[in-house]
């Protein structure tokens, strides 16, 4: 349920064709095992979905961030978890705006073909957190080559992706003038990688998410690889950043829609004391009060992508919108756990899954805290709090 659902239709009656090959025994099943929903994946990919961003010229379908956005919430909203994903949208827009025309023609069709998966960002450390400026991987250059070396953590998808953009110091920060110049992005062929002096350390966590700790030993990379100019990959990354969370609102309002018709449902069928347990208002105001915070953030999450897509600044916006969208889909998640009662920590119901999956966009990709400081300090004009 939700209102104006008839924007992007199609997409999402297609989207949805997919997904209902894949209910909820799969991903549950899926969550059991910690495992990889591979053929979820490759149904996604073969259907051309997860190449939507990619222009036509290449194999895509050469659609906008909107339209993606809408693919990843139709994900979530059918019951799956699109964090298995999610990356190659993101990342396909820092290659398409900033790539030269032959690592497009390189990489972009096979991606689109589905031969390729690029579908993973090394950016955090452990040492610096959201404090990126601070990294400490650095990237040498040698000849014709450029050696890695450093450490990442909180990698996704590393181990089923076959490229990765990788953001590295190349020039030390003491000689640059600000202290966001000075890194490039680079592609790495992560299989190479992993046989030339990339480590990969798996991370268990609370939700079935693939993510790593990788280590950088003397790693050689092409000089080709490197996206755009050096020094400037922090500016360049941002595009993806602005993506990477507006997407991850559309995710969050797809789990909020998830949440609040399972609530809707057992409130209605629910029966304790002869009646109906949402003709409570206890029961029914809060399922209310969390569809009206979607909503709302579902608004923000339009205009971050109208902005996108009109390559106009939207950092404010997609900031805004991946708060909302968490929160709102948090809150969302609450009030059906509280719905369901004892029925909702049961795996069989699926909400403990899709709780623990949620729960994840409060704190990452970027916290709600940074959110709120960077709209103190760039939009309120206020003092910086850090």
């Amino acid at each position: 349920m939700s209102i104006g659902e008839d924007r992007y239709q199609e997409i999402r009656d297609g989207v949805r064709a997919v997904c209902s090959q894949f209910p909820d025994e799969y991903h549950r099943s899926i969550d059991s095992q910690r495992a990889y929903p591979e053929e979820f994946v490759k149904a996604l990919t073969d259907a051309g979905w997860l190449s939507a961003m990619i222009p036509e010229e290449y194999g895509g379908s050469g659609l906008g961030l909107a339209e993606a956005s809408v693919i990843m919430e139709e994900v979530n909203r059918s019951g799956g978890n699109a964090g298995a994903c999610h990356g190659q949208m993101y990342n396909m827009g820092t290659l398409l705006r900033h790539g030269s025309e032959e690592q497009k023609k390189r990489y972009l069709p096979a991606i689109a073909r589905g031969d390729l998966r690029l579908q993973s960002m090394g950016v955090t450390e452990p040492t610096t957190g959201t404090d990126t400026t601070k990294i400490k991987t650095v990237a040498v250059k040698r000849g014709d080559r450029y050696v890695v070396n450093g450490q990442k953590v909180w990698i996704s998808r590393v181990q089923h992706s076959d490229l990765m953009i990788l953001l590295a110091r190349t020039t030390p920060i003491q000689e640059v003038t600000k202290k966001s110049e000075g890194m490039s992005i680079f592609i790495v062929d992560i299989k190479h990688a992993m046989e030339n002096g990339l480590t990969v350390r798996p991370i268990e966590n609370m939700v079935n998410h693939e993510t790593n700790e990788l280590f950088f030993d003397e790693l050689e990379i092409p000089a080709d690889n490197l996206i755009g100019k050096e020094g400037m990959g922090f500016r360049y990354i941002l595009d993806g950043l602005n993506a990477e969370r507006t997407l991850i609102a559309a995710e969050c309002i797809g789990d909020g829609y998830w949440f609040i018709d399972r609530a809707a449902k057992y409130a209605k069928e629910r029966i304790v004391f002869d009646r109906p347990i949402g003709k409570n208002q206890g029961v029914q105001f809060p399922i209310a009060e969390a569809f009206i915070e979607i909503e709302a953030a579902n608004l923000m999450r339009w205009k971050a992508c109208d902005l996108f897509d009109a390559k106009m600044p939207c950092g404010s916006e997609s900031n805004m919108a991946k708060y909302l969208a968490a929160k709102a889909s948090w809150e969302a998640a609450n009030v059906c756990l509280q719905t369901h009662g004892g029925f909702g920590f049961a795996a069989e119901y699926d909400i403990e899954r899709k709780f623990r999956e949620t729960r994840l966009y409060q704190v990452a990709p970027i916290s709600t805290n940074l959110i709120l400081s960077y709209t103190a300090e760039h939009i309120l004009d206020m003092p910086r709090s850090f």
